[in-house]
């Protein structure tokens, strides 16, 4: 029987975050009322004539060099010939022949193990269409040009990857790399970071291409796993029953977990692209690159690394902290306060529940009242014995809320930790003379039996009691159990 593999290459559009559209100086506001942010050139009125945003062109450049791509000086525009009602021109305005950025790539676990390099093809500006919205009840459908115009870059990789999590794991990583540098807010909700996946199956040991489907607008992590997974086993399933794959475009249902055929394939021809005549070929001084260079960050991988060497703890445990630059520069500076691996335990753990349980944004730390001097100082006052590791725990949800600081929090409360060996030795030899049968049982063998003492004076403190102390009174006055 033959056995087969997935071959998948994917379509990133990424809306960059601009004030203005590509061509004009329309607002690229998302959710005002319909066709408020138009003009004669995103209405395409005659006569009408495009000039372009030079932040798109830095901020698509920028995407490029993070991505070790070249990047093409001159680039060109392009009209790409199709007719649809919330396309007003026509044509889309778009790069072919000769993109802003070529070449690159972008390294992610493979399935195999290890890093796997997918390959960057190209990385080429254009501008978004409008959006129609259908009512079937009123048996019409309106056209909203308030996103017309909107500035996208398309970052087009190899076929490299070879299955649905491989796929998701270059989504992130491109997802990671342009919030990180701040040309694209992520809001995979409002459209802003979408991809369309190109999917074909081939035997095992074949080196031509299968014949491919694209899947087109999907918009969420878990949607791109699901919708490539189902349609790799559709084409399996097709193969192996001597059916043959056709060239298409489908889309994704999400309720019945589905591809549909939407329409046949596209080609480049059909597009019919020819050079903008309106628009200049783009040029990117080198002076101007090297200043883009120069201003790029530690991209989330990188800095994956570096707190991976700095905590101790597994690359795995440590991704949630890398999710968004913010919450990376919080840990970083909460960890520059106190004992890293502690800082990163603490908003692993007491931190992302309360984000969870209060529902604030986990990337978003400008949103919380909590601060990273806040997380800083309760990791230290465990460090120093002032308060257990439980209090610190059973308080971090009110500190969550209010931002105040643990250590004023700790006075006002009465919640500091009782270390007076005397008041833990008097406490110790109460529960001893109170528990006359556990402590036989103890010395008779059964170490469990240690933390139910532990926990009577625990009780009788409040909570209070400092645990090592009061461990190291247990061993003092009960010997090792034979």
């Amino acid at each position: 029987m033959t056995t087969y593999e997935a071959v998948i290459g994917l379509e990133v559009h990424v809306q960059l975050a601009t004030r203005s559209k590509l061509f004009c100086s329309c607002s690229t506001e998302f959710g005002c009322p319909p066709n408020e942010n138009v003009c004669e050139v995103c209405a395409a009125m005659p006569g009408a004539l495009p000039i372009l945003n030079r932040q798109a062109v830095r901020f698509a450049a920028l995407v490029g060099l993070a991505l070790d791509c070249r990047i093409n000086s001159p680039s060109l525009f392009a009209r790409k010939n199709y007719f649809y009602p919330d396309l007003p021109p026509g044509y889309q305005i778009s790069q072919f022949e000769l993109p802003l950025c070529e070449g690159g790539h972008v390294d992610i676990p493979g399935d195999g193990g290890g890093v796997k390099r997918v390959g960057i093809t190209r990385i080429h500006m254009e501008n978004d269409a409008g959006k129609n919205i259908h009512l079937p009840e009123r048996g019409c459908s309106h056209v909203d040009l308030n996103r017309a115009g909107t500035p996208l870059v398309e970052i087009v990789s190899e076929p490299d990857m070879g299955s649905a999590d491989e796929a998701v794991a270059y989504l992130r990583t491109l997802y990671g790399v342009v919030t990180y540098l701040g040309v694209c807010d992520g809001n995979m909700e409002e459209g802003s970071f979408r991809c369309d996946a190109n999917v074909s199956v081939r035997p095992v040991g074949e080196s031509r291409l299968g014949t491919r489907t694209e899947l087109k607008n999907l918009n969420s992590f878990r949607n791109v796993h699901r919708a490539i997974e189902f349609e790799i086993l559709r084409q399996r399933d097709l193969c192996e029953d001597g059916g043959t794959v056709v060239q298409e475009t489908r889309l994704y249902d999400v309720v019945r977990n589905v591809t549909t055929s939407m329409r046949s394939k596209e080609e480049a021809h059909d597009y019919r692209y020819f050079p903008d005549p309106d628009l200049l070929p783009v040029i990117v001084p080198e002076g101007e690159l090297e200043e883009l260079r120069a201003s790029l960050p530690e991209m989330p991988q990188a800095r994956l690394g570096r707190f991976a060497t700095l905590t101790g703890l597994p690359v795995a445990d440590l991704e949630v902290l890398v999710q968004s630059r913010a919450l990376a520069d919080f840990f970083e500076k909460a960890a520059g306060l106190a004992d890293p691996r502690k800082v990163a335990n603490m908003m692993l753990g007491p931190l992302m529940r309360e984000c969870h349980a209060t529902g604030a944004k986990t990337g978003d730390p400008a949103s919380w009242a909590m601060t990273p001097e806040a997380v800083a100082q309760l990791v230290g006052l465990v460090d120093k014995g002032t308060i257990s590791a439980k209090i610190a725990n059973d308080i971090f949800p009110e500190l969550f809320r209010s931002g105040e600081m643990p250590e004023s929090h700790v006075a006002a409360k009465g919640l500091g930790q009782i270390s007076d060996a005397g008041a833990l030795e008097r406490a110790v030899d109460a529960v001893i003379a109170a528990n006359a049968s556990e402590v036989e049982a103890y010395r008779g063998g059964k170490r469990k039996v240690l933390s139910f003492l532990v926990g009577q004076v625990m009780r009788q403190t409040q909570g209070k009691a400092n645990p090592a102390i009061v461990n190291e009174l247990f061993a003092r006055k009960l010997g090792d159990p034979s």
